[in-house]
């Protein structure tokens, strides 16, 4: 269990995360939505341990960070390095030996080529195979949809049925609420930083249509369109 306890996070006078509170069952999936800004990156970027917070976040059981995958909105990848070798970096920061990376290469990269000339969506995939050959217990997922093509959003969705189907803990942020309710068990909505709404599955649906209507609203009438 992930348990997160008065939260907060400020980039100079900019108040990213407010008192937020939440407990991240073990073996759940956890969609975390919001608009732009609301401070969902900062969220996962706080568990993950990459930034410094007030509050505290406590995790149960082994270290976290030796079970943990991180796939960032925008992955870092160390310049003038090939997809095999970071998928090797990757593997032997957890010790794995004997991975078959062209086996493994289900989005059929290019794995000779250097990340730096990937396409946006290449490396997003590139970095989720990475966490994925570690066989994380946990994963933070950052908009992994972005950037990719349609077939691969259906392959990374049954990734995501697959690995949710094995206990898997998921805390994933998304655009594409259809795909969220396909596979999260529970939705926590943060808004100006704090969580809005914690809400389990029964409500998806009134939640995807109370945002709905907050993003678009008579926005679109405004444009007056002929």
């Amino acid at each position: 269990m992930i348990n997160i306890k008065n939260l907060n996070k400020t980039y100079g006078f900019v108040h990213a995360l407010r008192d937020v509170n939440l407990h991240i069952q073990d073996g759940y999936v956890y969609g975390v939505v919001g608009s732009n800004g609301a401070g969902k990156t900062t969220l996962f970027e706080c568990i993950a341990g990459l930034i410094n917070y007030s509050g505290s976040i406590e995790f149960t059981g082994n270290n976290i960070k030796n079970q943990m995958g991180f796939l960032h909105t925008e992955p870092y990848f160390p310049s003038l390095i090939t997809g095999r070798e970071y998928l090797q970096l990757i593997c032997n920061a957890r010790k794995l030996k004997s991975v078959d990376f062209d086996e493994t290469n289900i989005f059929e990269l290019p794995l000779n080529s250097y990340v730096s000339t990937y396409s946006t969506g290449m490396k997003k995939k590139i970095a989720l195979t990475g966490i994925l050959l570690q066989k994380n217990q946990v994963y933070i997922l950052d908009e992994p949809f972005n950037g990719i093509d349609v077939q691969s959003n259906m392959l990374v969705t049954e990734i995501l049925l697959r690995l949710k189907a094995k206990k898997k803990t998921m805390i994933i942020s998304s655009h594409i609420l259809s795909t969220l309710s396909e596979v999260c068990d529970y939705y926590v909505v943060l808004k100006d930083g704090k969580i809005d709404k914690n809400v389990n599955k029964e409500a998806f649906q009134d939640i995807e249509k109370e945002i709905r209507r907050a993003e678009i609203g008579n926005k679109i009438e405004k444009l007056k369109l002929g």
